[in-house]
């Protein structure tokens, strides 16, 4: 018999918002649902996603939009598309909504990168994390810059404008957002809202927050 096709779950958001404690509590309340998960990011772990995690800091612009896009796509049909045919849920750190945050911040027009990514495979679920600048700025500080983008002081706003802003563009696409912020509930609450979003989602878990996160069609 054939494997149901697993969900495709995208989780994106400024640096030092939590993406890696999110997926993690994400993966183990799935996983406490009965649910396969395989977990991946972008930039990917094949040849291309080194080579641009290795050159991230000295290629820039129109030309670091177009790694990443073939990287995508190579993340898609090599990797994400094998995973959901076995029945697996796939949870990626970082996707497009990365892509339309930091491709801008580096001077890429928004066309150019919808068009580059017009092919790309869309989740049935997009999250968008958030936190206060304040916050992230914080996170950074403590941890220590892990970029080009964290020297500079403005950046967690602009982030946090621009992670907006490509919630509206993925909604507009028809893909249903979640929008959450991680400075007002713990780990294993957001775990436990991004489960009880996820299209035919098992019964809420009790944990769930009580506020209602913004989401998309």
């Amino acid at each position: 018999m054939r494997a149901k096709r697993g969900m495709f779950i995208t989780v994106d958001g400024p640096s030092g918002v939590g993406k890696s404690t999110t997926i993690q509590a994400l993966h183990d309340e799935l996983t406490a649902r009965g649910i396969s998960v395989h977990g991946t990011a972008e930039p990917t772990a094949s040849d291309l996603g080194l080579f641009i995690r290795a050159h991230f800091s000295h290629i820039r612009g129109h030309a670091l939009a177009c790694l990443v896009a073939a990287d995508r796509y190579e993340h898609v049909e090599h990797e994400i598309m094998p995973r959901l045919s076995a029945g697996d849920t796939v949870i990626t750190d970082r996707y497009l909504a990365s892509t339309l945050v930091m491709q801008q911040l580096d001077g890429v027009p928004l066309k150019f990168l919808l068009d580059l990514n017009a092919n790309v495979l869309m989740p049935e679920l997009a999250v968008v994390l958030t936190a206060p600048p304040g916050l992230i700025a914080e996170r950074i500080a403590t941890r220590g810059p892990r970029n080009r983008f964290h020297h500079d002081p403005t950046a967690p706003g602009r982030e946090v404008l621009l992670y907006e802003a490509a919630a509206r563009s993925l909604m507009t696409a028809r893909v249903k957002v979640l929008v959450v912020n991680t400075g007002e509930a713990t780990p294993s609450e957001v775990a436990v809202a991004i489960a009880d979003a996820i299209p035919g989602s098992p019964i809420a878990s009790a944990a769930s927050p009580q506020s209602t996160p913004s989401q998309g069609p």
